[in-house]
């Protein structure tokens, strides 16, 4: 009998020792799952115009975050989150740019700059104005089948956890569903559909002549080492040749840059070459934020940089509900955090579509479409100038001439030129648990 008691006792022990080890092994982890959690808390409240209930039930509501445990402060506008009291992480809402994750030596008292937006009454129905759109009948459209396609969205509701499904075909908005708790004044955060927004920043600066593509980086620590060869072309391909790791799995690069760094513009740029630019085509969110930063150094002052957004696309076309966020030292999160209504979201996609032409005014060139439709080196044709591709049939049953904005969590804008169609999907679940494909392919049929 003692010798059971004591083989329990070890036994006891060992499990300890084994949860003790995977705690201490978990336990940096932790700052990616408290830090998401908190920044997405207040995003969501602040930004979104969420409740603390609804965000805590429909966005925070997933394996590991929902691990998290939120408070909220409203007259703060603050949300802090913690796993068992461990790893304890704060964000904070300031008006105009956003909600920003913080460490304990940021001045939360400090001044900071806010972007100038406009915004003018255009008497002009959807896209271009305010109106409603007028009624138009498109006898190449069934609506039977268009209805199914956008009912195919919603399907299994659990699984897909869709919220938001917008068809705009020449101009018009042809179908418009929200899952139960959303509308057309509901906010959405893109994700990396922020890249090609701050992708599109590029083509305007092209357009008017104040930069080129094709010039180098200017990175100051890459002077004198094989860097210095990295263009702003390679960067909008992926194509640089840096290292990165896009592993939101681990405490991978992307998730130290953002959940723990102040300046997220200097993340990629203190990586080191594995290839050379052109020879390996890699995903990277550190790569998008060193971009705005180089966005930055394009202008006079940091007001100007924060206006630019705002006066040479975004309410210049209208988007006037989306705002995107920045970072602990001022720097655009071109990689992740701009939000809008679907409708807002769409208008970018008619841009696109109308070859940079909003209503005859010309944001930017139109071989800037072809450019970001041109596939990147050794991207298996899937990857143009931060936008995805369907060149080489990624989506099978979709035309090939497709392009999108994708970002996580199945966040979608698909542009088909060949069919004058968009379609817009929001939601809480990608390819993993949504069919894309299937998607697409119903929605364009309802349109043959």
């Amino acid at each position: 009998m003692k010798r059971f008691i004591k083989i329990l006792k070890v036994a006891g022990i060992g499990i300890i020792v084994v949860v003790l080890c995977a705690a201490l092994w978990n336990y940096p982890k932790l700052t990616v799952l408290t830090g998401y959690s908190a920044k997405n808390m207040a995003s969501s409240v602040f930004v979104g115009n969420r409740s603390y209930e609804f965000t805590d039930a429909h966005d925070n509501d997933f394996a590991p975050v929902n691990l998290a445990d939120d408070e909220i402060y409203l007259e703060e506008k603050a949300a802090i989150a913690s796993v068992f009291g461990l790893k304890e992480r704060k964000a904070i809402y300031r008006k105009g740019v956003g909600s920003v994750l913080i460490d304990d030596d940021f001045d939360i008292n400090a001044p900071y700059l806010i972007p100038n937006r406009t915004k003018s009454k255009t008497n002009l129905p959807f896209p271009y104005g305010d109106l409603p759109q007028k009624d138009t009948l498109f006898s190449e459209i069934d609506p039977d089948l268009l209805k199914k396609g956008v009912a195919f969205g919603f399907e299994n509701i659990d699984v897909s956890r869709t919220r938001a499904v917008l068809v705009v075909y020449k101009n018009q908005i042809i179908a418009e569903q929200y899952e139960e708790g959303y509308d057309s004044t509901s906010m959405f955060l893109g994700w990396s559909m922020t890249k090609s927004v701050l992708a599109t920043l590029f083509g305007i600066l092209e357009f008017e002549g104040k930069i080129d593509l094709n010039q180098k980086a200017g990175i100051k620590n890459w002077e004198g080492d094989d860097r210095n060869k990295i263009t702003i072309d390679h960067l909008l391909h992926m194509n640089s040749g840096l290292e990165w790791d896009e592993n939101y799995a681990s405490l991978s690069d992307v998730n130290k840059m953002l959940f723990e760094a102040r300046d997220m513009t200097l993340s990629q740029a203190k990586k080191e070459l594995v290839a050379s630019p052109n020879e390996v085509w890699n995903y990277s969110s550190g790569t998008t934020n060193l971009l705005s930063g180089i966005l930055r150094k394009q202008f006079a002052n940091d007001q100007e940089y924060l206006d630019f957004p705002y006066k040479a696309l975004i309410d210049r076309i209208g988007m006037h509900s989306m705002l995107i966020e920045t970072d602990m030292s001022g720097n655009y999160v071109g990689s992740s955090y701009c939000w809008g209504t679907a409708i807002d979201w769409a208008k970018l996609g008619v841009l696109y579509l109308n070859e940079g032409n909003w209503n005859g005014d010309q944001v930017f060139d139109s071989k800037w479409v072809k450019y970001v439709r041109t596939p990147a080196p050794n991207s298996e044709e899937k990857y143009g100038g931060h936008f995805w591709l369907n060149t080489g049939g990624y989506f099978p049953d979709a035309p090939r001439d497709m392009f999108s904005l994708n970002g996580f969590q199945g966040q979608r804008i698909f542009i088909i030129p060949s069919k004058d169609l968009i379609i817009v999907r929001f939601g809480l679940a990608g390819e993993a648990s949504f069919d894309f494909n299937t998607f697409i392919k119903r929605i364009v049929t309802a349109i043959e």
